[in-house]
């Protein structure tokens, strides 16, 4: 172990995509990582990084700190506290620090043997996917002793863009079943609406970008935008994973007596996904059982969607805009068309985020209106050129960032 003042070692238990994805940002950021996984070959890359590799559990019991990511509660108490475990052996790590998402049951098990070796466990379920890992967005709840946390907390700030230390105990448990719960209920509901869009005759990637766009859009919205549109169900989480941890967070409302409709009716929905023969695929082949109970055919929109872990794009400038449109009234007598007049002073509205999607020339007109007198302007009478192609080519490609004015043309 590491003496006084000198970095300290660290122990990886559980190498799957997940804890590949982790183990990765530490050695990036220079740390001393010792791996296991039963199946030798998932760690071999990572050896490869810089990782040392250890032939069991055991072999870690002599790092400082040990991570553990594992798939279900069994494997934890096992992988711990079972024959051959961490702690099998007569040494044991100052520190557990476990990523998975397991019951409290199962976690206290594992706290409680461990404690009597002089282990202090942090429950510390991570929030995210393997992508979302590598590009540093990862979040995490951590529960356990405190002192604990303070030692392991610059680890595990380096997992992602932070974690929240949310009290003692099991605590950081709920907070991910919580999560998950609300994540599962959001993405139902997200195939629903969209279903209902594209049976309505409006694109799927249109309806998802003007969702997006509004209030309700968020970053998960957006990140499961790409998956959405292009039919893409390679999993970053699985059908089969989401049906456990909906399983887990209904028993803790139950023992709880907290009532959940909205949330039981969606674990049945991910049920039948998985009795459907997608068990093994993302969880957002919802979209695909929604199509599939409103006797709708889904294909792929084959756009180009982003996900929204990338930097975000610059907003273009209006300048390069306003000019040609100015340019149209010089010699003139008449007035300027309104989209001239527009043009001249589009800027971000002082409302803040306003969206709104233009079907017909009067819709175009009414949307125009709006944005003008909201920022304190007039223009001048409606004439009767259609002014749709003027809001797709004009307003709407510059100011699709939040906090500006958009429009999203639907068809």
């Amino acid at each position: 172990m590491a003496q006084h003042g000198e970095a300290l070692q660290l122990g990886w238990l559980g190498t799957g995509r997940m804890g590949a994805a982790m183990v990765r940002r530490l050695l990036a950021n220079g740390c001393d990582v010792t791996v296991y996984n039963r199946t030798a070959a998932k760690a071999a890359p990572l050896v490869q990084l810089g990782a040392k590799a250890a032939g069991s559990c055991q072999e870690l019991a002599g790092c400082d700190i040990v991570f553990t990511a594992v798939g279900t509660p069994a494997d934890l108490v096992s992988a711990l506290t079972g024959p051959g475990g961490l702690i099998s052996g007569s040494a044991s790590p100052k520190i557990v620090v476990d990523t998975s998402t397991v019951s409290a049951d199962a976690s206290a098990i594992v706290r409680e043997r461990l404690g009597e070796r002089g282990t202090a466990l942090l429950a510390a379920p991570v929030m995210g996917n393997p992508k979302v890992v590598e590009v540093g967005r990862m979040t995490a709840a951590v529960s356990g002793p405190r002192d604990a946390f303070d030692t392991a907390q610059p680890y595990l700030n380096m997992l992602g863009r932070g974690v929240t230390y949310v009290g003692d105990g099991e605590l950081a448990r709920v907070v991910k079943l919580c999560h998950n719960l609300f994540l599962g209920v959001v993405a139902a509901s997200m195939a629903e609406i969209t279903i209902l869009a594209q049976a309505s005759g409006i694109s799927r990637e249109a309806f998802l970008a003007c969702l997006n766009n509004s209030v309700v859009g968020s970053q998960f919205t957006q990140y499961k935008t790409p998956a959405y549109v292009n039919l893409d169900f390679e999993a970053t989480f699985t059908a089969r994973l989401l049906r456990k941890d909906f399983d887990l967070g209904l028993a803790a409302a139950r023992e709880c007596e907290v009532p959940m409709p909205v949330a039981a009716v969606v674990h049945q929905l991910i049920q039948s996904l998985v009795s459907r023969g997608y068990g093994d695929v993302d969880f957002a082949a919802l979209i695909a059982q929604e199509a599939q109970l409103a006797g709708l055919t889904l294909e792929s929109e084959h756009a180009d969607v982003s996900d929204g872990l990338g930097p975000p794009a610059p907003a273009p400038s209006l300048s390069g805009l306003i000019r040609p449109y100015q340019a149209l009234s010089v010699g003139r007598t008449r007035p300027r068309h309104p989209a001239q007049c527009l043009s001249a002073t589009v800027r971000p509205s002082p409302s803040g985020i306003m969206t709104s999607s233009t079907r017909s020339s009067a819709a175009a007109w009414s949307f125009m209106a709006r944005t003008a007198m909201t920022d304190g302007l007039s223009l001048p009478a409606s004439s009767t050129r259609p002014w749709e192609n003027v809001l797709s080519t004009m307003i709407t490609p510059p100011l699709r960032t939040r906090g500006t004015t958009s429009a999203q043309y639907l068809g």
